[in-house]
């Protein structure tokens, strides 16, 4: 569940609004449909996740939604915030941050490998690139990474 979240961005009521039919393995992206702003949009699926969804998929059997919680109802969006904040205890990490921080770092990440920020914006599904600005905590190592076009003559 949190791979989603860092792998795909996607905001933890999209995570648990997944459903198995949003998958789309062929193409490898997902369909985020009526997310925040009432947008749908697609985001890509990592290969590595595919795999990991399908063997999740195999062990667990979802029938609706794809992290389904008790008796195949819904996940609750708190249950998985609960979740996140367990493997952050398991994995010894004592930091005080919540399952959206891993929004912020696949934004983060995205701007540092040099993604363009409109697509960052589009793929977060964020309306006002000023959203997208916020979410992207320019470090030193980016802005060391910007040449200088006379570097480039």
């Amino acid at each position: 569940m949190q791979c989603s979240s860092f792998a795909m961005g996607l905001r933890v009521s999209e995570i648990v609004n997944l459903k198995i039919t949003d998958i789309d393995s062929r193409n490898k992206q997902v369909s985020i449909d009526r997310a925040k702003g009432k947008k749908d949009r697609y985001v890509n699926l990592p290969e590595i996740i595919l795999d990991q969804l399908r063997e999740y998929y195999k062990i667990y059997r979802p029938k609706k939604y794809l992290f389904e919680g008790q008796y195949g109802e819904q996940y609750n969006k708190r249950s998985a915030q609960l979740v996140f904040k367990q493997a952050l205890k398991k994995a010894r990490i004592n930091k005080a941050v919540g399952i959206h921080a891993l929004r912020h770092s696949y934004a983060t990440h995205l701007l540092e490998n040099g993604s363009d920020i409109k697509f960052i914006q589009e793929l977060l599904g964020h309306n006002d690139i000023k959203t997208t600005l916020r979410y992207t905590q320019v470090s030193d190592q980016s802005i060391k990474k910007v040449k200088s076009p006379l570097d480039t003559l």
